[in-house]
């Protein structure tokens, strides 16, 4: 009779830690789905036709698997940059990737959780783009900024090209990098 006593209150207690245990992990999944906003630096070179008008897609990410691909980065152009002085140049036509100039565009997608270590351009289009560098930096934890990404070629037409420096293993025989599989995004 002493233990009847003691199961009802111990039972609601069991099924409010368990409620709470599950509204905890909906809190923690919610967040983890939360977006974030990148800033975007593209540089063009000075070399004669270095200046694309195609549309250029840009995929970073980071070691834990977080993709972000924007498809259009023309589209979401914020402003030109003086690469020789830091001053903004509001008067400037907005057409992106001109040569000489650097371009910085704003991007919102799924927040990274470690350092974006990879980022890969692509250009669509029938003319060529020599792009200097690259960066991406969140607004909202400058602790997983990249580091520069540096081109300094023609990058091909019509597929991803750029580097990787995540998840490096050195072995005997020289630097051994992870495969990444990419899955496709809608």
């Amino acid at each position: 009779m002493l233990m009847r006593n003691y199961r009802r209150p111990f039972l609601c207690f069991s099924l409010l830690l368990f409620a709470l245990v599950v509204q905890s992990e909906q809190n923690l999944a919610s967040e983890n789905k939360k977006n974030c906003t990148y800033v975007i630096t593209i540089e063009t070179t000075c070399m004669v036709g270095a200046e694309t008008s195609n549309l250029v897609s840009l995929r970073f990410g980071d070691t834990n698997s977080n993709d972000i691909v924007v498809r259009h980065l023309n589209s979401k152009h914020l402003k030109k940059v003086e690469p020789l002085e830091p001053v903004v140049l509001d008067d400037v036509p907005s057409k992106p990737f001109q040569a000489c100039m650097v371009d910085q565009f704003l991007v919102t997608g799924p927040c990274v959780d470690s350092p974006i270590c990879y980022l890969y351009l692509k250009t669509i289009g029938a003319d060529d783009w020599h792009p200097g560098f690259a960066q991406v930096r969140m607004l909202e934890g400058s602790h997983f900024n990249s580091n520069f990404f540096y081109f300094r070629r023609y990058i091909p037409r019509h597929v991803w090209h750029g580097s990787d420096a995540c998840d490096r293993e050195v072995t005997p025989f020289g630097l051994k990098n992870k495969r990444k599989v990419y899955v496709k995004t809608p």
